[in-house]
């Protein structure tokens, strides 16, 4: 008869064991909660990051449509000029107006996008320093901000020249910045497909 107690006995789990594995479940939710909490903590990073990507991608592109001539396109021999120093008006660095107000966008030239070489310009930018497309109207992006820098470049066999506009190949670097300090860089080239036609 004592041998069926101590069966009896056994079949059940102890007040010990109860205990201590309420307290490993607990610590395993505790773990499983917090990488929730953090999980969606930071979900909306990945999607500004690709609100910033799409930005970059659409400005890049802008700049890489604009024309690529030697001459400024008001010049009369800007379809023939074989280089810039044969155009009654040459292209060069920063967005150029005759009567002194500044062009809307897209500029009718890459290298209108940049004041200089290498310098980052905030070329996107309206008056009122809100970023805008290329129409001019105003990106619905709160906290993003982008700049455009381009610099002559080697690329393949096209050469760089030197760092007058007039170069056959460019770098266009955009970087679209958010958050507290995070950015998305995009680099692309513009190469003269046909230096003496204005634009391409």
């Amino acid at each position: 008869m004592s041998i069926e107690r101590l069966r009896a006995r056994q079949r059940g789990v102890t007040l010990v064991e109860l205990i201590m594995f309420m307290v490993i479940v607990s610590i395993a939710l505790a773990g499983i909660l917090q990488v929730m909490r953090m999980t969606t903590a930071n979900s909306a990073d990945p999607l500004r990051r690709k609100q910033a990507l799409m930005i970059a991608e659409a400005l890049l592109e802008e700049v890489r449509q604009a024309g690529f001539t030697y001459c400024d396109p008001r010049s009369e021999n800007a379809a023939s000029a074989p280089d810039a120093a044969a155009c009654a008006i040459p292209e060069n660095w920063g967005n150029e107006s005759a009567s002194g107000v500044q062009p809307l966008r897209p500029y009718d030239n890459v290298n209108d996008y940049a004041g200089a070489p290498g310098v980052p310009a905030k070329a996107f930018d309206n008056g009122a320093g809100e970023l805008t497309d290329a129409l001019g109207r105003k990106i619905d992006a709160s906290g993003y901000t982008a700049t455009v820098a381009i610099v002559p470049d080697q690329l393949g066999s096209i050469g760089a020249g030197a760092a007058a506009a007039d170069s056959n190949a460019l770098r266009i670097r955009v970087v679209v910045g958010y958050g507290d300090g995070e950015a998305v860089t995009l680099d692309g080239y513009r190469a003269r497909y046909l230096p003496t036609v204005g634009s391409e």
